[in-house]
């Protein structure tokens, strides 16, 4: 059955918002062409946030704001492009560099220093729009890594289920599981905004859960949090019958946040009680 692990898989979409891009450089023709090229540039969409003519102004502009990239170039009065970037180590995780220049001299450099490409002057429309895909897929990537980083930290304890639904595999927490029915050969797993379909056993889910999830009924497993209501209802069955232990009505618990019904066997009426009551008390 579909175990509970802590791996997931991560999609590649493109950036929501456009990237932010400095450009940094002492000559006015220079910055004006690289503004104009960003301008121009739909996918990804980009914007220059400001433009500064050498790195003494761009350490000093860093330091108290943010940007997705750099557009640097390399040789400049004062501190160079290179003495820029050593300077910002260990201090702009998310700001990637790409060195724009009339000289190729120092592009090993360049990348020694971790730079996202090195473009010589005059900057080609296409190089440019490749190296902002560059930037935008790689701070898409460090990004998911971070959140799927703090996602395990904070279910660190609790677990998480993998579920393969449809051909996509479905990362979900522990908590975030309302129940899990068992129809026909398969179970259904039910959040708040998902209902997805897995191969597997109650019995065996409910050894693997523990105290968290309450056995209501022989086909279902819910959990206690999510328990709101226990009451005799007339529940439709599969084929429209009437789902019951008794002739005309059967116990029925009600699930939070969905507001669905399940039905509850008579012998777990008392647990689902005492799972109502603990609640209260809470």
């Amino acid at each position: 059955m579909n175990a509970i692990d802590a791996t997931s898989e991560t999609k590649i979409t493109a950036p929501s918002t456009p990237l932010r891009v400095l450009i940094v450089d002492d000559e006015a023709f220079a910055r004006m062409r690289l503004r104009g090229l960003v301008q121009e540039c739909e996918s990804p969409k980009a914007q220059v946030v400001a433009e500064l003519v050498n790195a003494s102004e761009a350490q000093h502009w860093l330091g108290s704001n943010s940007c997705d990239v750099v557009l640097l170039d390399v040789q400049m009065p004062g501190p160079d492009g290179l003495m820029l970037v050593e300077s910002l180590r260990g201090t702009a995780q998310e700001t990637a560099i790409v060195f724009v220049t009339a000289h190729a001299a120092h592009a090993v450099r360049a990348f020694d220093l971790d730079a996202v490409d090195y473009l010589t002057k005059p900057v080609r429309r296409e190089r440019l729009v490749a190296s902002l895909e560059r930037v935008a897929r790689r701070l898409h990537e460090r990004r998911a890594a971070q959140g799927a980083a703090q996602s395990s930290e904070l279910l660190e304890g609790e677990g998480v289920m993998v579920v393969s639904d449809r051909g996509r595999v479905h990362r979900i927490p522990i908590g975030e599981v309302l129940y899990f029915k068992a129809e026909l050969k398969y179970l259904t797993l039910r959040t708040a905004r998902q209902n997805l379909v897995m191969v597997g056993s109650l019995l065996e889910l409910e050894q693997r859960l523990g105290e968290r999830f309450l056995r209501v009924h022989r086909n279902a497993l819910v959990n206690r949090a999510a328990v709101r209501e226990l009451e005799r209802r007339m529940l439709p069955a599969e084929g429209g019958a009437v789902a019951d232990d008794a002739a005309e009505s059967s116990w029925a618990v009600r699930v939070a946040l969905v507001d669905e019904w399940l039905a509850v066997s008579r012998r777990q009426v008392s647990a689902v009680r005492e799972a109502l009551l603990r609640l209260e008390v809470r």
